[in-house]
């Protein structure tokens, strides 16, 4: 019986991709002056949790509305990052 690939042999290439494209996003941000935009500073956050396990939930709710109540009518379509209110 054959070994399955390994995690590493299937994915790596792809992850190594989407690293550079994150590198490149990152420096065309800070290159146009963007880098104070509440989205950015999220996304940075949500870089730093990347050592906290498991990895994708930690990701997901630095990035989510941790508010406990719903709001009646959504007000404009997803950024992808919460806006904490002034």
């Amino acid at each position: 019986m054959q070994k399955p690939p390994s995690m590493l042999d299937l994915y790596f290439m792809e992850a190594r991709s989407h690293l550079i494209d994150i590198a490149a996003f990152m420096d065309r941000v800070e290159k146009n002056g963007e880098k104070n935009d509440f989205r950015y500073q999220a996304f940075l956050g949500a870089l730093d949790k990347l050592h906290k396990k498991p990895r994708s939930i930690a990701v997901l709710d630095h990035l989510s509305d941790p508010s406990k109540t719903p709001v009646l009518v959504a007000g404009k379509p997803a950024i992808g990052a919460w806006k904490k209110p002034k």
